[in-house]
């Protein structure tokens, strides 16, 4: 399918911000610079930079412009439906340590397709409330192959235009399909430690799994978060004689 031209203008932008062209808070192009850059009407740019907003990459400024944003933003797992923006429902949040090479518990190594002694990668992050408290901790595990082609993945800071943008555009390999297991449980001491709260606490496990367009895992996301922070809210049909 061929890529629309404001698409193509959101994936350069994206990249030149990825590759430290423009860092945090900075002015971006113009519209009018962009229009004669690329040849397109102002419609298709305003659209690129809507697109860009809707990552919570940049934001725009009355009078001045879009500047990248200073805070990228994370979601908790789970509940990445088409049709939603990375800013529904994105927060602040904390990279947990160093990203690590692993092998991965038996549950999130099924779900990755990886066998015996099959290492992952693995980034942990912390997403918080408005207010600051821990929200939810959140373990990504990406298949070695990916993080292969992926060298941002094992670097400690923060990917501002996100890990499932900068994952699409090194390998081509964007998500088409979620899969996403919710369970209950009580919280283990390291993530008592991380939430802040004292045990013993019930936790909301999700288990999201992204599916690329070969039925192939390209992340698997395990979010734990206090039950009393966790809600789930669904709107759907339903027929006469339900």
């Amino acid at each position: 399918m061929a890529v629309l031209k404001y698409e193509q203008i959101a994936d350069s932008l994206r990249a030149r911000i990825a590759d430290g062209e423009f860092g945090a808070d900075d002015l971006l192009p113009s519209q009018r610079d962009l229009c004669a850059q690329w040849d397109v009407s102002r419609a298709t740019v305003i659209k690129a930079y809507d697109t860009l907003m809707a990552d919570g990459l940049v934001t725009a400024r009355q009078g001045q412009g879009f500047r990248v944003t200073q805070l990228p933003l994370a979601r908790p797992a789970g509940g990445r439906k088409a049709g939603t923006a990375r800013t529904e429902g994105g927060r602040a949040f904390d990279i947990l340590g160093a990203p690590t090479r692993a092998v991965p518990p038996e549950r999130i190594a099924v779900a990755l397709g990886l066998h015996g002694d099959a290492l992952g990668l693995r980034r942990d992050r912390l997403v918080r409330l408005a207010d600051g408290a821990p929200l939810s901790v959140v373990q990504a595990w990406f298949p070695s192959e990916i993080a292969d082609a992926c060298p941002r993945l094992e670097q400690t800071a923060q990917i501002a235009e996100g890990t499932t943008r900068y994952v699409t555009r090194m390998t081509g390999r964007g998500p088409v399909r979620g899969v996403d297991t919710k369970t209950v449980r009580l919280a283990t001491q390291e993530e008592s430690q991380l939430l802040e709260r004292e045990r013993p606490f019930a936790v909301a496990v999700v288990l999201h799994t992204a599916y690329d367009q070969g039925n192939r895992a390209v992340v698997v996301e395990q979010g734990v978060t206090p039950g009393d922070l966790w809600e789930e809210t669904e709107s759907y049909p339903m027929g006469h004689g339900c």
